[in-house]
Protein backbone atom coordinates (compact mmCIF):
# COMPACT_ATOMS: atom_id res chain seq x y z
CA UNK A 1 0.00 0.00 0.00
CA UNK A 2 1.32 3.43 -0.96
CA UNK A 3 1.59 5.99 1.83
CA UNK A 4 -0.63 9.05 1.32
CA UNK A 5 0.56 11.90 3.55
CA UNK A 6 -1.33 15.15 3.90
CA UNK A 7 -0.37 18.52 5.34
CA UNK A 8 -1.48 17.45 8.81
CA UNK A 9 0.93 14.48 8.67
CA UNK A 10 4.03 16.67 8.44
CA UNK A 11 5.82 18.42 11.30
CA UNK A 12 9.12 20.29 11.63
CA UNK A 13 11.96 17.94 12.46
CA UNK A 14 10.40 14.96 10.69
CA UNK A 15 13.01 13.07 8.63
CA UNK A 16 12.96 10.88 5.52
CA UNK A 17 15.77 8.85 3.94
CA UNK A 18 16.24 7.41 0.49
CA UNK A 19 18.69 5.79 -1.86
CA UNK A 20 20.89 4.27 -2.93
CA UNK A 21 21.71 5.06 -6.54
CA UNK A 22 25.07 4.19 -8.07
CA UNK A 23 26.26 6.70 -10.65
CA UNK A 24 27.93 5.16 -13.71
CA UNK A 25 30.31 6.99 -16.08
CA UNK A 26 28.15 6.12 -19.10
CA UNK A 27 25.08 7.64 -17.42
CA UNK A 28 27.03 10.81 -16.51
CA UNK A 29 28.12 11.27 -20.12
CA UNK A 30 24.70 10.41 -21.61
CA UNK A 31 22.90 12.90 -19.36
CA UNK A 32 25.48 15.57 -20.10
CA UNK A 33 25.38 15.05 -23.87
CA UNK A 34 21.65 15.74 -23.75
CA UNK A 35 21.39 18.45 -21.08
CA UNK A 36 24.81 19.90 -20.09
CA UNK A 37 27.33 19.19 -22.88
CA UNK A 38 30.51 20.46 -21.27
CA UNK A 39 33.76 18.48 -21.63
CA UNK A 40 34.19 17.81 -17.89
CA UNK A 41 30.85 15.94 -18.07
CA UNK A 42 31.21 14.29 -21.49
CA UNK A 43 34.89 13.41 -22.07
CA UNK A 44 36.93 11.65 -19.36
CA UNK A 45 40.25 12.48 -21.04
CA UNK A 46 39.54 16.18 -21.43
CA UNK A 47 38.00 16.29 -17.94
CA UNK A 48 41.39 15.44 -16.40
CA UNK A 49 42.75 18.88 -17.37
CA UNK A 50 39.75 20.84 -15.99
CA UNK A 51 38.82 22.32 -12.62
CA UNK A 52 37.29 18.93 -11.70
CA UNK A 53 40.45 16.91 -12.53
CA UNK A 54 38.30 14.08 -13.83
CA UNK A 55 34.83 13.20 -15.03
CA UNK A 56 32.11 14.82 -12.91
CA UNK A 57 28.35 14.53 -13.16
CA UNK A 58 26.40 17.64 -14.06
CA UNK A 59 24.88 19.21 -10.99
CA UNK A 60 21.53 18.88 -12.75
CA UNK A 61 22.13 15.13 -13.09
CA UNK A 62 22.78 14.95 -9.35
CA UNK A 63 19.60 16.98 -8.78
CA UNK A 64 17.59 14.60 -10.98
CA UNK A 65 18.94 11.58 -9.08
CA UNK A 66 18.08 13.36 -5.83
CA UNK A 67 14.52 13.82 -7.08
CA UNK A 68 14.27 10.12 -7.88
CA UNK A 69 15.48 9.19 -4.39
CA UNK A 70 13.07 11.69 -2.82
CA UNK A 71 10.15 10.12 -4.69
CA UNK A 72 11.29 6.67 -3.53
CA UNK A 73 12.00 7.82 0.06
CA UNK A 74 8.55 7.15 1.44
CA UNK A 75 7.70 10.83 1.86
CA UNK A 76 4.43 9.87 0.15
CA UNK A 77 2.82 13.27 -0.42
CA UNK A 78 -0.77 12.56 -1.49
CA UNK A 79 -0.62 14.54 -4.76
CA UNK A 80 3.00 13.63 -5.43
CA UNK A 81 6.05 15.85 -5.01
CA UNK A 82 4.99 19.18 -6.47
CA UNK A 83 7.59 21.90 -6.10
CA UNK A 84 6.46 25.45 -5.62
CA UNK A 85 9.96 26.84 -5.27
CA UNK A 86 13.57 25.78 -4.83
CA UNK A 87 14.84 28.30 -2.32
CA UNK A 88 18.44 27.08 -2.30
CA UNK A 89 20.53 24.54 -4.17
CA UNK A 90 24.23 23.89 -3.95
CA UNK A 91 26.84 21.37 -5.00
CA UNK A 92 29.66 21.41 -2.42
CA UNK A 93 31.58 18.64 -4.23
CA UNK A 94 31.22 16.81 -7.53
CA UNK A 95 29.45 13.53 -8.07
CA UNK A 96 31.87 11.04 -9.63
CA UNK A 97 31.58 7.77 -11.53
CA UNK A 98 31.01 4.95 -9.05
CA UNK A 99 29.54 7.16 -6.34
CA UNK A 100 26.71 5.56 -4.37
CA UNK A 101 24.25 8.29 -3.45
CA UNK A 102 21.65 8.48 -0.71
CA UNK A 103 19.51 11.31 0.66
CA UNK A 104 18.43 12.63 4.03
CA UNK A 105 15.50 15.06 4.13
CA UNK A 106 14.08 17.06 7.00
CA UNK A 107 10.85 19.02 7.26
CA UNK A 108 11.73 22.58 8.23
CA UNK A 109 8.30 24.24 8.22
CA UNK A 110 4.68 23.38 7.50
CA UNK A 111 2.19 26.15 6.68
CA UNK A 112 -1.44 26.05 5.56
CA UNK A 113 -2.36 28.46 2.78
CA UNK A 114 -4.63 31.31 3.87
CA UNK A 115 -6.09 31.73 0.38
CA UNK A 116 -6.38 27.98 -0.33
CA UNK A 117 -7.05 26.18 2.99
CA UNK A 118 -7.32 22.86 1.12
CA UNK A 119 -3.52 22.90 0.74
CA UNK A 120 -0.33 24.27 2.18
CA UNK A 121 3.43 24.26 1.92
CA UNK A 122 6.09 22.06 3.47
CA UNK A 123 9.65 23.40 3.36
CA UNK A 124 12.02 20.45 3.05
CA UNK A 125 15.83 20.48 3.31
CA UNK A 126 17.46 17.62 1.43
CA UNK A 127 21.10 16.62 1.42
CA UNK A 128 22.56 14.07 -0.98
CA UNK A 129 25.56 12.11 0.28
CA UNK A 130 28.09 9.89 -1.47
CA UNK A 131 29.41 6.59 -0.09
CA UNK A 132 31.96 8.49 2.03
CA UNK A 133 29.17 10.54 3.69
CA UNK A 134 30.34 13.65 1.82
CA UNK A 135 27.57 16.04 0.78
CA UNK A 136 27.31 16.39 -3.01
CA UNK A 137 24.04 18.39 -3.09
CA UNK A 138 22.04 20.55 -0.70
CA UNK A 139 18.58 21.83 -1.47
CA UNK A 140 15.76 23.61 0.31
CA UNK A 141 12.44 23.37 -1.51
CA UNK A 142 8.90 24.48 -0.78
CA UNK A 143 6.49 21.69 -1.74
CA UNK A 144 2.75 21.97 -2.27
CA UNK A 145 0.92 19.53 0.01
CA UNK A 146 -2.84 18.88 0.08
CA UNK A 147 -4.75 19.12 3.36
CA UNK A 148 -7.17 16.42 4.41
CA UNK A 149 -10.77 17.00 3.38
CA UNK A 150 -12.76 18.07 6.42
Amino acid sequence: MTIQRYLEDFAPGQRFSGGTVTVEADAIMAFARQFDPQPFHTDPGTAEATFFKGLAASGWHTAALTMRMLVESGIGIAWGIIGREVEQIGWPRPTRPGDRLRIESEVMEVRRSRSRPDMGTARIRTETFNQDDEVVLTMVAALIVPARAT
